[in-house]
């Protein structure tokens, strides 16, 4: 595909800034295509989504996006750093990457979300009966769009991968943790979880049924090894501190810009894993916590305890050690405002 030579092309070289110029151009940007000197193309698909792909063969085809939640600035500035040091040739691919800042007017308004949460809108669900349009619904099809061309165009039997970087709303006794999309039977990986551990990621949630997610979009629909990773608390541009995330992105640089990675052999050991154990939806206005906006992420509480109130429902904890993840009262009617999750073991489903 020929593309036209558009007029921030030479900055974006120079510079490898492509986040302000997402930021500058938030609904749309002129595509274009240029190689580097070490002989990487380079293609800019629109605003937000850039494409590299090394000179050489490769083995793996890689999707690291951030900011589908505007306000989750921490994996915003790491992918910042890892773009500008492609395109200024600081960093040499070894791996097809493809990085995506999923919505960047919501970036641009210090948001979580414009009109709707885009991560409830992938897997098709952006285009539902009777729903109108909004810009997200648009973007969450583009960004499926592009992902499946991207994986598309990949070399024959490369390994697929998406790692979908967040950060959540309140803290974690367990600060950094991912969510292990539900599979459908098939077996989870020990090797993935040996990566995410290098990322500086010791907890994960297994997910028990298909969800409207971008990781599980990924995994799903083109059988990825695909996770959302949440990489501590929301904080506003300038006030992380990078320091925290330099395990995740030393290992992020490791697997782009490598043929093959070691890690850390496989110890249960070194895992806090649990599973879902059930999903509280919101069906009122008058839907409410007992507990406190700063009580944290895998706090448990004791069988007969309040966990939610929905109208007149009441939701009590189940089993002792019954733990919150992701509360937040104020979603849509009918979206999920909470999960509670339970202890798991390695088991014979681990390969």
């Amino acid at each position: 595909m020929s593309y036209s030579t558009p007029s921030y092309l030479e900055e974006l070289k120079s510079t490898g800034d492509f986040l302000t110029l997402t930021r500058n151009n938030e609904f749309s940007l002129e595509p274009c295509a240029f190689t580097l000197a070490n002989g990487t193309d380079v293609t800019v698909h629109d605003t937000g989504i850039i494409e590299f792909q090394p000179a050489q063969q490769t083995n793996k085809d890689i999707v690291l996006s951030s900011a589908v939640h505007g306000n989750e600035t921490a994996p915003i500035e790491i992918c910042d750093q890892l773009i500008k040091s492609i395109i200024t040739e600081q960093l040499s691919l070894k791996q097809r990457v493809l990085f995506i800042y999923g919505n960047p007017k919501s970036i641009n308004i210090g948001k979580r979300f414009v009109d709707e949460n885009l991560n409830r809108l992938f897997n098709g669900h952006h285009t539902v009966e009777g729903i109108a349009s909004n810009p997200e619904r648009v973007r969450a099809k583009l960004l499926e769009d592009v992902v499946t061309d991207f994986f598309a165009r990949g070399n024959q039997g490369s390994e697929r991968f998406h790692y979908d970087l967040h950060t959540a709303i309140r803290g974690s006794k367990n600060e950094k943790f991912a969510v292990y999309p539900f599979l459908h039977g098939k077996p989870w990986k020990k090797s993935q979880l040996q990566f995410l551990l290098s990322c500086g990621v010791n907890t994960v949630l297994m997910m028990k049924s298909a969800a409207t997610t971008f990781s599980y979009y990924s995994s799903f629909v083109h059988g990825a090894d695909s996770f959302t990773v949440e990489l501590g608390q929301v904080k506003p541009f300038g006030e992380n501190d990078m320091s925290r995330f330099e395990k995740t992105k030393q290992t992020l640089i490791a697997l782009i810009s490598q043929e093959s990675v070691e890690y850390k052999e496989f110890n249960a050991d070194d895992f806090e894993l649990f599973s879902v154990y059930r999903t509280i939806n919101r069906t009122c206005e008058d839907f409410s916590f007992p507990f406190a906006d700063d009580v944290e992420n895998f706090t448990g509480f004791a069988k007969g305890e309040l966990m939610a109130t929905d109208g007149q429902t009441r939701y009590e904890a189940e089993v002792d050690g019954e733990a919150i993840i992701f509360p937040n009262a104020d979603v849509a009617l009918g979206q999920r405002a909470l999960l509670t999750v339970i202890p798991m073991q390695v088991d014979s489903n681990f390969i």
